[in-house]
């Protein structure tokens, strides 16, 4: 299930939590929503709200944490594209092939998780499948150097590759990751029945029902950034694509210099 319609979801519960309140609030009798009863209202709701609140903050902490590890990993494997690409023009050109390789490499990874146009095939999956890394590497140990100098810049082209592909299944590994189902259950539960409590307290008019509308929205949209910042590489949430198009670009540019 999607973060759009789980987001949705939680717009509806949360929502149909302060009607349902306000619709119990007519139902019940009026002793019972007196001083007395209205404090202990009052105090389980709070208890909640702080529940709530509590897990709101550690899940959106951890979710910006899981953003911010991968923008980190796409700059430094962006800088390290670049590392490669000196690597190879400094050794002669006889690396023009693993050159031109690694600028496709490039491209088609752009490409999967900042697509230009809908329909292609991007995400993940195709991550996955795409193995222009591995020609690259290929293409590396067939280089045969002739002097100190060239064999001092492969064995430092191979262990750029090598951290290259490192980063590359580190990426498809932290986006396995995803919030505990029974998780996100349990936190609409607390709202809904936050947002129940504030119903039957609230007035019987339109700015009561627009405040807990807005409130129930702010809630929900702060579930649907938990859900997106959780999943960077894909969504409507993902890290920016400019270190790597700055790379292509340089690389590009370089081409076109040796």
């Amino acid at each position: 299930m999607g973060s759009s319609t789980i987001s949705l979801i939680s717009v509806a519960c949360i929502f149909g939590g302060a009607l349902l309140g306000m619709a119990l609030r007519t139902l019940m009798p009026q002793h019972h929503l007196k001083d007395e009863s209205r404090d202990t209202i009052k105090v389980g709701s709070g208890m909640i709200a702080t529940l709530a609140a509590l897990v709101l903050g550690l899940l959106v902490g951890s979710a910006k944490g899981s953003f911010d590890s991968t923008n980190t990993l796409m700059t430094q494997a962006a800088a390290k594209i670049l590392l490669l690409d000196s690597v190879l023009a400094n050794y002669g050109p006889e690396a023009k092939p693993p050159r031109e390789q690694l600028r496709q490499a490039t491209a088609a990874g752009i490409e999967i998780f900042w697509p230009t146009e809908k329909g292609v095939a991007s995400g993940l999956s195709a991550f996955e499948k795409a193995n222009a890394m591995e020609k690259m590497r290929a293409q590396i140990r067939q280089l045969a150097p002739a002097t100190d100098a060239q064999r001092q810049l492969l064995a430092e082209a191979q262990s750029a590759t090598g951290e290259l592909l490192q980063m590359r299944w580190l990426l498809i590994e932290q986006a396995q990751g995803s919030l505990p189902p029974l998780l996100i259950i349990i936190l609409l539960f607390w709202l809904t029945m936050l947002h129940l409590s504030f119903g039957l307290l609230a007035p019987r008019n339109t700015t009561a029902v627009i405040v807990l509308l807005i409130s129930a929205i702010s809630l929900s949209g702060a579930i649907f950034l938990i859900l997106e910042m959780n999943h960077p590489l894909s969504g409507f949430v993902r890290v920016p694509a400019a270190p790597m198009l700055k790379a292509l670009q340089i690389l590009k540019m370089q081409g076109l210099d040796h």
